[in-house]
Parts: structure tokens; C-alpha cells; sequence
């Protein structure tokens, strides 16, 4: 999961567009996935794959088509909108769960004592690919696969092209003539699309069930924005970022006792960022130590 919000909001940095919501985009996405999953019971295993990967990354590019709009028509800070849609995003998640017998909410006599979502059946479990004693869910390999495309669509497409010439001088890029307003859209979209098939990894690879709480307290949209910084927006290093983020939660809580308590895992991914942050300072700025002239030198003119 962190890779994918960390893809999500490298696709939309790299147009220098700050798509904050990434946290919504993922709920949206589950909300999308489990939905399919539900409909499509009966189907096979590839089938209810293709169709909760289709269906995450539809209303998470739903979602982040909003801020892109109003940006794009209404000159909207996209951060402050993004940032407001994560709240919504969560309110509507629960209440499809708590607060409603929606087609999400497991209505049995059991669901309806104790709320949750229903479970998914077991053909929309996702594979597990098993090296000796590795085991590599199928959603990491899927964010692999989509930071491949993102890659070739920013390097060798004219989309991307023009998508980076936007970011770094709009002026420029309406004097060429290139449409801006639909760019801009175009990329949240992309940016929310990938940040849904995390929520759809989310419900395929792990929980099998919407589970409103689960998803709020994991933060997987904050934390892929300290990801997209590590890497510096590069899709591929993206991946790596997130696998050494995600391997310091884990070991947070498989550690956790008086001890080690879980908040350093925080502070650990605090002292990363900050450390990358002032290693960015001095590539793009040199410290100098200049030697002061003497009084006398200095005030000694020339000589014949």
C-alpha cells in the first residue's frame, strides 16, 4: 500500500501538482474493489482480479478528479481540497459500515450487533508468490507493473512530456499551446487511479473485508507522501522507499513492548526524511569558507 499512495503522489509532484488526498483515493479504492468483489462472488480469480483493480482505480480516480477540477476551472489550492476530501472520504467509509445497511455492511444478525463489512468470498483473495521461504503478495508485484508504466509514460510519451513542461513553466506551455486545464485534470485522475488500486491491493492481499477503522488508523496516504520524498519522485525508487518504510512499521510492531514503544517507528521515519532533506540542501546549494583580508592588505592600494 505504500507503494502505491507513494506512485500516486509522485505522478502528481513530478507535474508539481501537491495531491494530498491519496489517504481518501485508497478508501475510495477499497470501497470500489470489495464492491465488485461482491457483486462478482461467483466469478473466477482472474476475473474478480481485473474487475476490483478496474473498480479501485475508477472512484479513486473519481475522487481525485475533484481537487483536479477545481484547480483546473477554479484556481483552487489543490492541497487544502485534497487535504478536506481524506475527512469526507473517511466519513463516507464509515458510514457504509456504522452508520447504514449499505450493500457494504454485512447484514447477518452477527453485522448487525457488531458492524462490518462483508467478507469477500474466497476467489477474490489474491495470489502469493512463494520463492523458497519469501513470500511476495500479488499487489507488490502490481505496484512493480505500475511504476514501470509510470515511468515509460512520463519518459517516453508525449502526455508525459507535456505534463512535465506544465509543472516546471505553465506560461510556456500555453504559449505552445498545450491544454493545461485538461492536463491537470488528466494527472489527479492518474494520481487518484493509483492510489484506488492500493485500496484494492488493500482488500485483495490483506484484510478480504472493508474494514473502516483498519483503514484509517493505518495512515497508508500520509506515509506515501514521506515515501514520494525519499524517492525523490522516481517511480522505481518509489517502490524500493516503501519497502524500507513498510519494513520498519513491521518491525515496530513486532518489537513493540515497554522497552520499544511503537512511536519510534515514527521518529526513526522522521530522522530518514530530515536526513534526506539536508543531503537535498547541499546538491542543490556549496558551502564555501572564505579566508578575510588583512586590514592592511585591504586597504593597501596598488603599487608601482
Amino acid at each position: 500500500p505504500l507503494a502505491f499512495t507513494g506512485l500516486a503522489t509522485a505522478v502528481a509532484f513530478r507535474m508539481k501538482l501537491f495531491n494530498i488526498g491519496a489517504e481518501g483515493q485508497l478508501y475510495f479504492g477499497a470501497i470500489g474493489a470489495s464492491g465488485m468483489a461482491i457483486l462478482l462472488a461467483g466469478s473466477s480469480t482472474p476475473v474478480l482480479i481485473a474487475a476490483m483493480v478496474l473498480g479501485g482505480a475508477a472512484l479513486g480516480a473519481a475522487w481525485g478528479a475533484i481537487p483536479g477540477v477545481l484547480r483546473a476551472f477554479l484556481r483552487t489550492n489543490e492541497i487544502i481540497t485534497s487535504l478536506m476530501l481524506n475527512y469526507v472520504a473517511a466519513v463516507v467509509l464509515n458510514y457504509l459500515i456504522f452508520d447504514s445497511l449499505s450493500y457494504w455492511r454485512d447484514t447477518s444478525a452477527t453485522g448487525l450487533v457488531f458492524p462490518q463489512g462483508k467478507v469477500l468470498a474466497d476467489a477474490a483473495t489474491w495470489p502469493v508468490l512463494t520463492i523458497g521461504s519469501l513470500a511476495i503478495p500479488f499487489g507488490f508485484l502490481l505496484a512493480v507493473a505500475v511504476a514501470a508504466v509510470i515511468w515509460l509514460l512520463y519518459a517516453r510519451t508525449r502526455f508525459g512530456f507535456e505534463a512535465q513542461v506544465i509543472g516546471d513553466s505553465p506560461r510556456a506551455a500555453r504559449y505552445a499551446g498545450m491544454r493545461t486545464r485538461r492536463k491537470i485534470v488528466a494527472i489527479m485522475c492518474l494520481s487518484g487511479a493509483v492510489a484506488g488500486i492500493g485500496g484494492a491491493s488493500q482488500m485483495g492481499d490483506f484484510r478480504h473485508v472493508l474494514d473502516a477503522r483498519g483503514l484509517q488508523q493505518a495512515n497508508y496516504g500520509y506515509t506515501g507522501i514521506v515515501v514520494a520524498a525519499l524517492a525523490r519522485y522516481n517511480p522505481f525508487a518509489v517502490v524500493f522507499a516503501a519497502f524500507l518504510l513498510g519494513g520498519l512499521q513491521n518491525a515496530g510492531y513486532t518489537l513493540q513492548s515497554a522497552d520499544f514503544p511503537s512511536g519510534l517507528v515514527g521518529v526513526m521515519q522522521g530522522m530518514i526524511l530530515f536526513a534526506m532533506l539536508g543531503g537535498e540542501l547541499l546538491v542543490q546549494y556549496r558551502i564555501t569558507f572564505t579566508r578575510a583580508l588583512r586590514p592592511a592588505a585591504a586597504s593597501a592600494g596598488p603599487t608601482e
